[in-house]
């Protein structure tokens, strides 16, 4: 008897040990980011992005035949799940008075508030995790402030032939009928080398609705670009002033954009998502989500930026964001950094992730820059092969504010923009891979000029694809002509 009583006890005493070791692992804290924890320390307050436990199931969208159904069926789901799920912690936050901003391409709500409020945001069981969204400067490329032609024998730049656009523009591809977008510092839209692309410009009027849309605090209602970065790297996709400054991969395609950066190269998670969001499905200037519109979503995306964990980005920060892009059949071309030249230094977001495709900056004798960043992802101890392809990168001519052109930019922020407007060519010259990201994205890997490295990364040197290359530099002709 006295044995089963102490057994007895034994259990109630174990029980009551392992109930306090969970909550103790579960405490709202655990929910919350060490920057957010820091940052509201002392009576502290801080921005924080509030993501929720529910998330939208997209995969029955890599079922539909379409683009356009899917980019419906994604933003109409992801709608749905945020509207129902973010009811009541709104009504939490409009009882206490809190500001706040509601995202649905993830489901997410950037909030503003002190220790108190964090820790009782964390407590509700709605609430998955409490993400960091601080300012802060990106790392861009430093301009030149030099133009120079370092051929005067041709119109179209090296890095625009060495991917092969002129051959497919001989063919009659231009880009006719597709749409790119730039998510960055802003676009000069009426440069020379741009007004004619733009798709809000109709060759007598502009109308920035539904083309434009500014996520800083400046709220510009007309496309600018206070960096030159953005001018810049949407040059690289459409630009062509016809009067002999063909810089841009796909000159016949409109081009939109998002500014998710100001004019001091400053980003954070929530301008990204932001303009992710926009270009999902666009809306008038000074408009809002609801009034977002999926059948004019871009098909290709340049993302020329990476997400640190300076910015408040940790390893998933993004990552159902770029997802729901893809899901949507919306090219996602990223930049793979530059980190480089040692290995596994593809390690921040959005270009880390299985669903973006990362891209390598190469010069002109086909070498890897040495600022390029490598793999394999180890930040998220995926082992994940990175970059997917590579394209010219290093000492690029383009467009920037003021209708003048630079020379020598370098980065990976520049050799983006050649895949996300080489999508347009692709999509032009075969419809059926139009909204099927899966299969442009294999097209353009199995049909790569593949180079090998002698940097062993990830022991992939001596093969294709490699942590250094990826599966090549993009070969457009290659990619149209395979069956």
């Amino acid at each position: 008897m006295h044995t089963r009583r102490f057994i007895h006890a034994l259990a109630i005493t174990m029980l009551l040990m392992l109930g306090s070791a969970w909550l103790q692992a579960a405490t709202p804290s655990d929910k919350i980011s060490a920057r957010v924890l820091a940052d509201t320390a002392n009576g502290g307050s801080t921005e924080a992005l509030v993501v929720l436990a529910e998330q939208a199931d997209l995969r029955p969208a890599a079922a539909l035949p379409s683009k356009l159904e899917k980019g419906r069926f994604v933003v109409n789901k992801l709608r749905e799940v945020a509207a129902r799920t973010q009811a009541p912690i709104r009504a939490f936050l409009d009882q206490r008075g809190v500001p706040y901003q509601t995202f649905y391409i993830v489901n997410m709500i950037k909030v503003t508030g002190d220790h108190a409020l964090m820790q009782e945001i964390a407590a509700r069981n709605d609430v998955s995790r409490i993400d960091a969204n601080p300012h802060v400067r990106t790392a861009l490329p430093v301009p030149t402030g030099v133009d120079v032609k370092t051929d005067q024998t041709t119109k179209v730049e090296w890095n625009v032939t060495r991917v092969g656009a002129p051959k497919l523009w001989n063919r009659g591809f231009h880009g006719e009928g597709r749409v790119v977008a730039s998510a960055d510092t802003g676009v000069q839209w009426d440069h020379p080398a741009l007004k004619s692309h733009y798709r809000g410009w109709n060759g007598t009027t502009v109308d920035h609705d539904y083309n434009w849309h500014d996520a800083t605090s400046q709220h510009s209602t007309t496309p600018i670009d206070p960096n030159d970065h953005g001018t810049f790297t949407t040059s690289e996709m459409v630009g062509d002033d016809g009067a002999g400054n063909q810089v841009g991969v796909a000159p016949g395609a409109q081009w939109i954009a998002c500014r998710n950066m100001d004019a001091g190269g400053n980003g954070a998670p929530s301008l990204y998502t932001e303009c992710f969001e926009f270009m999902m499905a666009p809306y008038p200037v000074g408009g809002d989500p609801s009034q977002g519109d999926p059948s004019l979503a871009p098909d290709s995306i340049n993302n020329s930026w990476v997400c640190p964990t300076s910015e408040g980005c940790s390893v998933n920060t993004l990552l159902a964001i770029v997802d729901a892009v893809r899901a949507a059949g919306i090219f996602p071309a990223m930049a793979a950094g530059n980190n480089g030249s040692g290995c596994s230094t593809v390690d921040t977001p959005p270009a880390t992730y299985d669903s973006a495709v990362s891209v390598g900056a190469t010069n002109s004798s086909n070498q890897i820059s040495s600022f390029s960043s490598r793999g394999p992802v180890t930040a998220d101890g995926s082992n994940r092969l990175k970059p997917d392809l590579s394209a010219p990168g290093e000492n690029i001519r383009g467009a920037v504010p003021g209708n003048v052109y630079q020379s020598g930019w370098s980065g990976t922020s520049m050799a983006a923009p050649h895949v996300a407007g080489g999508v347009a060519l692709l999509w032009q010259a075969k419809p059926t891979l139009i909204g099927d990201i899966d299969g442009t994205e294999a097209k353009l890997t199995s049909t790569a000029h593949h180079l090998k490295s002698s940097q062993n990364c990830g022991g992939t040197g001596g093969k294709t694809p490699n942590n250094v290359f990826g599966w090549g530099i993009i070969n457009l002709p290659a990619a149209v002509q395979a069956p």
